[in-house]
């Protein structure tokens, strides 16, 4: 499942991104309201994330645009604005609900949470599947024909992000912006060297190869035909 932070605060977007990833949900963000309003009208997300005070666009013009768009993502606020007309005034505007800052990430998590719930959303994916090869995101597991394959952290998290885009092609940088959080192509061999050795681990004794090369696109992982 998607979820879109709108957050302009770093420190506080990597603690909430972080988070939710580890607890499986996809994480796309956005630093500024301008840039938030673009990505929840360019994406399908189950839910979203909205600080109140934004640069380019503040948080409550962001969801009277969306909702006025007829777009009816879940949305929490986020807000140090926590007076009872603040939150009134939140909801007012289109959002469903508010949580005041500072606040503990399981408070955030369990809110996120009911909001799914109420869409009839069933929570994130604990299990990926492509083809024979089989995550389990919980016991942080991998198999392929039934074989336990052994991965390190980082392998580990880019075969999960390359699972969730299955049969589509990932770009060098998505995997650098989402795997290794650069926003900047720091000019390395890193991406080759781990699928790479990513390559030889899932690929490497089984019949078909599940990860492909995309010459001058990228990379793709998907079920042999």
């Amino acid at each position: 499942m998607r979820i879109l932070v709108v957050e302009d605060d770093e420190k506080t977007a990597a603690f909430m991104v972080k988070g939710l990833n580890e607890a499986g949900y996809v994480v796309d963000h956005a630093a500024t309201g301008r840039d938030g309003l673009f990505l929840a009208t360019s994406g399908d997300y189950d839910a979203a994330i909205v600080d109140r005070m934004l640069p380019a666009l503040d948080g409550l013009s962001l969801i009277q645009a969306l909702r006025a768009a007829n777009i009816q993502t879940p949305i929490l606020i986020l807000s140090a604005l926590g007076q009872v007309d603040d939150r009134v005034s939140g909801l007012r505007a289109g959002g469903d609900d508010y949580l005041t800052k500072p606040f503990a990430f399981s408070e955030l998590l369990a809110r996120v949470e009911s909001l799914l719930r109420r869409r009839g959303g069933s929570g994130p994916e604990t299990r990926l599947t492509v083809g024979d090869l089989e995550m389990d995101l919980l016991a942080r597991t991998v198999r392929r024909g039934g074989t336990l394959i052994e991965l390190q952290p980082r392998e580990f998290r880019l075969l999960e992000y390359l699972m969730r885009h299955a049969g589509q092609v990932v770009t060098r940088t998505m995997l650098l912006e989402n795997v290794w959080d650069y926003h900047f192509d720091p000019q390395t061999n890193v991406i080759d060297v781990h699928i790479s050795r990513l390559r030889q681990k899932i690929d490497k004794g089984f019949e078909a190869p599940l990860l492909h090369t995309v010459r001058g696109a990228g990379y793709c992982i998907r079920a042999a035909p």
